[in-house]
């Protein structure tokens, strides 16, 4: 993926954003927990919509269902493959708490028959991360990685360096700088090492919040690619913690593979913000193509 600089004049804030309108959902009246939304084609990879982006449209939505606003933690299954146009989310609430509510949600696209076809199911428990106690006792590090104006996006490739698989309009939403020492698969010289790093952020500036994250987790270019493996990566399932609300200012990923077996690998993120704080994690399953 690859950097994108705004050319906005002033950077986008949280609630008036792309990646916010692009997330919007409307309610469908008279069908209580039932929204439609139009999917951007903004946000594919290849010819398929970013699965970080589709878990933050159903992520908006549970936030509208229920009665806390803030993702605890998501799940989602990636049932079939989602494509720019239009779609349904249905909702249910599970349950709603003082503390704490959960609820479900699946998003529907339509065959050429007009019937519902069902591209992703999710369950999610919501909080309110303000609330939250501001004790830390924690044996996880902050990654160790260049600054920002020392790590490269794509408008930095050296002459004559192979492309990255497939299209990514993605690519010019996020002002994303990846690790050099993650960059090997980009010079077509992969390390073998299931890790990739880098900073992030949206590329009209707006500052990071709790359903972006959900976007952050899956934006980076595949651990496969650092393993020496190309093209598309599909996610399987995906799950996110989110622990706090991030500061201002672009936030760093971290990413790991320990394990490609059978045709499947997992990846383990972290995400960390501008105060040093973990504030996201993640664990996904994902397929990849062998040989």
């Amino acid at each position: 993926m690859a950097d994108a600089v705004s050319t906005q004049s002033r950077p986008a804030v949280i609630g008036d954003s792309e990646f916010d309108r692009d997330t919007a959902v409307t309610r469908r009246a008279g069908e209580p927990g039932v929204y439609d939304i139009d999917l951007s084609a903004g946000w594919t990879i290849i010819n398929a919509l970013n699965g970080g982006y589709l878990l933050a449209v159903l992520g908006r939505a549970l936030a509208d269902a229920l009665p806390h606003d803030d993702p605890f933690t998501i799940s989602a299954h990636y049932l079939t493959a989602s494509a720019p146009g239009p779609a349904v989310i249905r909702t249910d609430v599970a349950r709603s708490g003082r503390t704490l509510s959960t609820g479900q949600a699946s998003l529907f696209q339509f065959a050429e028959d007009g019937s519902e076809v069902e591209r992703i199911r999710v369950i999610a428990s919501y909080g309110d991360l303000d609330a939250l106690p501001d004790d830390v006792r924690t044996s996880a590090e902050a990654p160790v990685m260049p600054p920002l104006e020392e790590c490269f996006g794509a408008g930095d490739a050296p002459e004559g360096a192979p492309p990255v698989p497939g299209s990514n309009a993605i690519s010019d939403r996020l002002h994303l700088k990846l690790d050099p020492a993650t960059l090997g698969w980009a010079l077509g010289a992969p390390s073998g090492k299931g890790e990739m790093r880098a900073w992030f952020g949206l590329a009209d500036g707006r500052d990071m919040d709790p359903l972006s994250l959900l976007l952050a987790v899956d934006a980076l270019p595949p651990t496969a690619f650092e393993m020496g493996l190309k093209g598309w990566v599909p996610t399987v399932e995906l799950t996110v913690h989110v622990r706090c609300r991030p500061a201002p200012g672009p936030v760093r990923v971290s990413i790991m593979t320990r394990n490609l077996a059978g045709g499947f690998l997992e990846e383990d993120a972290e995400i960390w913000d501008a105060k040093d704080r973990l504030v996201a994690q993640s664990r996904q399953l994902a397929r990849v193509r062998l040989g």
